[in-house]
């Protein structure tokens, strides 16, 4: 985990973008370094932006004009790759959750959340890339059920044993270091097989190799990551 997580705020009502800020204040790791009330104004934020002083994660409303949360994660996931996302709404439905997770969003808090919640969605996006709560696993499985939505992903090659053995870990949150300790192996071959699998199966990024865990039952929602 970064010493201090920097984030940007973009949500339509002022109200909640002070809130939240406000919140973030008073925890010394986390600093709102940037907030914008749509999408396009986000996106020009960005761009005037150095490229050091880019946020790690932005907290992203959906329900925002004149561009909403699922075109601006599209632009961004394409312009901002390593920018994480962690969705924040009131609109907390299995398929908006399911959609979000497949385009490459890290997170889906809803908006009633309390500060704990939130922080250690933060935090875990941080360290991980990725955090989901036990709702979250719950409404996976409800989207996965639905066999056609498998085919966001590269059915056609299949996963090593090495391989698998790495995903699994994944999905335990472990870091590149710490599954190259678990299984002997050097860090940069774990990278190296972390990077062959997302070209595999299609993923973009370590939500998209979660994701996939759960969809081929390499690993199974009932278990918290």
């Amino acid at each position: 985990m970064n010493s201090v997580i920097h984030i940007a705020l973009v949500d339509d009502e002022a109200l909640f973008l002070e809130g939240i800020s406000l919140l973030c204040s008073s925890v010394k790791h986390i600093h709102v370094s940037q907030t914008a009330n749509d999408g396009l104004e986000f996106l020009n934020v960005l761009r005037e932006t150095p490229k050091a002083d880019l946020p790690d994660i932005a907290l992203v409303d959906i329900q925002m004009k004149p561009m909403d949360g699922f075109e601006l994660v599209e632009i961004l996931k394409d312009e901002y790759p390593d920018l994480k996302i962690i969705i924040l709404s009131s609109h907390y439905k299995s398929n908006v959750v399911g959609n979000m997770i497949k385009l490459g969003v890290s997170a889906f808090i809803p908006k009633n959340a309390d500060k704990k919640l939130l922080i250690t969605a933060i935090e875990s996006v941080d360290q991980y890339g990725v955090y989901f709560t036990q709702k979250d696993h719950e409404m996976l499985s409800r989207y996965m059920q639905n066999k056609s939505k498998k085919s966001a992903f590269n059915q056609d090659e299949e996963l090593s044993r090495r391989e698998t053995e790495i995903l699994e870990l994944i999905c335990h949150e472990y870091t590149n270091q710490e599954v190259a300790d678990k299984l002997y192996l050097s860090k940069r071959t774990v990278e190296g097989h972390r990077q062959r699998m997302m070209e595999k199966i299609g993923a973009k990024n370590t939500v998209g190799l979660v994701v996939y865990a759960f969809a081929n039952q390499i690993h199974p929602l009932s278990q918290k990551i």
